[in-house]
């Protein structure tokens, strides 16, 4: 391996973070877009009540079947070459999708939704496992936290660009606005994302030896094995079990179009603040981390999901009385999501920068692309699920939060137990800088 930097924000790392920036930016601008318009825009009631659930598996499918390739991909090339690639093949995908919008056709529209998703998941292992080739081991949980962050910024402004955009592509809920914007928008941005990416320098090829399979599924289970011999199992469904109630949280946001009686401009202003938050709270639990991995943080995350989930169920939404935009960032739904959100932050930064940390040098694309599939695959599960529950809950959705906040509770309880003593553990693999190998640390 190349020598890494001792600087948290070289080079290097900073053209990944930029890179990831405007990918996570432009997957915002896709699917919130396609979001609004299936719940009451040009698309209304095409996909049924709940429909954002369908457009979150179309998200979501490629990821569970596309990881465990990806994770090979990214263990057999140099993961600097794979974002180049992935990135490259992001913009004639933009394009498909403007021209899905341009004619109003949501199957093509969808289609493309998937084709962007696919070549994501092929730049999430190079992406996650290009960080420990980038940063020395003690930078692992600040670099987690700063490119968290920079993600949560990117879903902000993409948030936000794609509500404006709704507005101007279908006022009053009809295509009749500028066809073209939101084509213009994705190609944009994908040509930055390719510009971006050629700033990340050279990285060494990996096992050049490495027998690509194709059955993704294979080295899922193969991982998945291996992993089962530690706690790394554990730590990936902590990890994953979040994003299922993640993926809860996302589905209820836009609703509050209907709840507040607001358009998606002011919508996508909620989601920002969710964005805001969790990028908040994932650059505090890196600073708070410092040097080590502090799997404390999660459990502290979990708690504040459990109580803030239940509040958003509980109380009342509702807005004060003043300007447009403001009013909805003052609101008090706007505060329990920002609290939520921070809360986000705390729980996935130390099993992220723990996943990093014990995964071995020649397994860990394989490793993370297996992970990658194990949290996009509960996000299905939330996509399955809320299509199913949406109208039992009438024009309440934000109740579906009770839901959240109890599968929070039990989650938390479970995995705390599990995952008792992962502090220790952690403590000891500081040993890893004068040669000692995580795995053994752990299973010692």
């Amino acid at each position: 391996m190349k020598e890494r930097s001792t600087q948290l924000f070289n080079p290097g790392f900073i053209g990944l973070i930029i890179a990831q920036f405007f990918g996570a930016m432009n997957d915002n601008i896709l699917k919130v877009i396609l979001t609004f318009m299936v719940i009451n825009g040009a698309w209304s009631g095409d996909l049924g009540p709940g429909g954002q659930g369908i457009v979150s598996i179309c998200f979501t499918v490629p990821f569970m079947i596309l990881s465990g390739l990806a994770g090979q991909i990214a263990d057999r090339y140099s993961k600097q070459r794979v974002t180049l690639w992935v990135k490259i093949a992001e913009i004639p995908i933009a394009l498909l999708a403007g021209i899905g919008f341009y004619t109003q056709d949501l199957t093509v529209t969808l289609v493309a939704l998937t084709a962007l998703t696919c070549q994501s998941s092929f730049f999430g292992p190079a992406k996650y496992g290009m960080i420990p080739e980038l940063v020395v081991d003690r930078h692992l949980s600040r670099a987690n936290g700063a490119i968290n962050m920079m993600t949560n910024v990117a879903v902000i402004v993409g948030t936000l660009v794609a509500g404006v955009a709704s507005d101007h592509y279908a006022p009053d809920g009809v295509a009749t606005g500028i066809r073209w914007l939101p084509g213009a928008l994705l190609v944009g941005t994908a040509i930055l994302g390719l510009f971006a990416s050629f700033l990340i320098p050279p990285l060494d090829r990996g096992d050049k030896n490495l027998k690509v399979k194709l059955n993704p599924f294979s080295t899922y289970i193969t991982a998945i094995r291996e992993m089962a011999q530690t706690r790394l199992l554990m730590v990936m469904m902590a990890w994953g079990y979040f994003y299922m109630l993640a993926g809860l949280a996302l589905f209820i946001v836009p609703e509050y179009t209907e709840v507040l009686q607001i358009n998606h401009t002011e919508a996508s202003v909620l989601m920002g603040v969710l964005g805001v938050a969790i990028g908040l709270g994932c650059a505090a639990a890196g600073i708070l981390s410092g040097d080590q991995i502090r799997p404390r943080l999660t459990f502290y995350g979990a708690i504040g999901l459990v109580v803030f989930f239940f509040l958003l169920a509980a109380i009342p939404p509702s807005m004060p009385d003043t300007k447009p935009l403001l009013r909805v960032a003052l609101s008090n739904v706007s505060l329990l999501i920002l609290l939520a959100g921070f809360s986000a932050g705390f729980y996935i930064v130390p099993l992220q920068a723990l996943l990093q940390k014990l995964s071995p040098d020649d397994e860990r694309g394989q490793f993370l692309g297996t992970a990658n599939a194990v949290s996009f695959a509960f996000m299905t599960i939330a996509g399955v699920m809320y299509p199913l529950m949406r109208p039992g809950f009438g024009d309440a959705p934000q109740k579906i939060f009770y839901l959240c906040s109890v599968l929070m509770l039990v989650g938390a309880a479970f995995f705390t137990w599990r995952l008792r003593g992962t502090g220790i553990l952690v403590s000891r693999e500081q040993s890893l800088e004068k040669g000692s190998d995580a795995t053994t640390a752990e299973t010692n």
